[in-house]
């Protein structure tokens, strides 16, 4: 089928990259003209708009959404709102917030138009393993773009997970327990490093992917990042995240449900990011003051 992929980052890129191999004809956009022709160069049709995107599809039109969640979503399904018509259907498959799915939704049905909310997960390794696809929507919707889902994810990698706002609430979690997985990775190999005597933790990463119960996808990357580095000396300790972590420690307030790991992995996240931070040198002073405890001056 034909599909407008709307934004080629390293993830829209990739995923045009793998419906065209799949036999798909994709219509690619982006505010990057290299982007574009990276896509082109694969055999996507180029667009210069949503408009012009909009123009070279046929009923029922599919628009795959993969931009920025927030404000450049809500634009582009706004202005989708007046391009398309009654059956056609819009994909939001970035990381968008679950909470948005549903008004989203609420205004394309205005028009008759459906919406799909699909968390993608995969990365850059997509293109060649598949990717995971989490998808919110009513059954029609899901039947009309399940060829695209085939395509893009391994066998029995792409689900309908509930209504709309479900996909990307399944995809929240799956990013909350992403964080709770790699700290607790990050912590036994700090811990390997500390050992009192030498260690190849990428042999050790290598061994416990052979029948080791921790055994995992993240571990095969950890193996690859300390075969090419294996004190990591060219990283800084500085570790960005995306905002879904975030997002699953508010609903687990809302929720009332405890998640101690995932809420201590998004705070180390943010505890990497200071420098010389007050509240640590608050508690060497306080321990100096009450106990006489030495202080080290920068």
């Amino acid at each position: 089928m034909r599909v407008a992929m709307i934004g080629l980052g390293k993830m829209g890129l990739n995923m045009a990259r793998r419906l065209l191999r799949g036999g798909h004809e994709v219509v690619a956009s982006a505010r990057s003209a290299s982007s574009v022709e990276a896509a082109v160069a694969e055999g996507a049709l180029p667009s210069t708009s949503l408009s012009d995107a909009v123009r070279q599809l046929s009923a029922p039109r599919v628009v795959w959404l993969m931009i920025p969640a927030g404000e450049p979503v809500s634009a582009a399904v706004r202005e989708l709102a007046d391009l398309l018509a009654p059956g056609d259907v819009v994909v939001d498959g970035g990381n968008s917030r679950y909470t948005d799915a549903a008004p989203r939704a609420a205004l394309l049905a205005e028009k008759g138009i459906r919406y799909a909310d699909a968390g993608t997960s995969g990365g850059i390794w997509g293109l060649t393993v598949g990717y995971c696809l989490m998808v919110g929507g009513e059954p029609d919707t899901f039947s009309v773009i399940e060829p695209l889902l085939a395509t893009l994810a391994p066998p029995g990698g792409y689900l309908r997970t509930g209504p709309h706002g479900a996909g990307h609430y399944v995809k929240m979690v799956h990013n909350g327990i992403e964080y709770g997985l790699m700290q607790a990775y990050a912590e036994g190999f700090d811990l390997l490093d500390a050992a009192p005597f030498p260690v190849d933790m990428s042999a050790v990463s290598a061994l416990w992917n052979k029948g080791s119960v921790i055994r995992s996808w993240l571990l095969e990357l950890a193996e690859r990042a300390l075969a090419e580095d294996p004190k990591l000396a060219n990283l800084s300790p500085y570790v960005d995240d995306s905002g879904e972590g975030r997002w699953t420690v508010e609903q687990a307030i809302d929720s009332a449900v405890p998640l101690p790991v995932i809420s201590a992995a998004l705070f180390t996240r943010f505890a990497s990011r200071r420098e010389n931070p007050f509240g640590v040198r608050l508690l060497s002073a306080l321990r100096n003051q009450f106990g006489g405890h030495a202080v080290k001056g920068r």
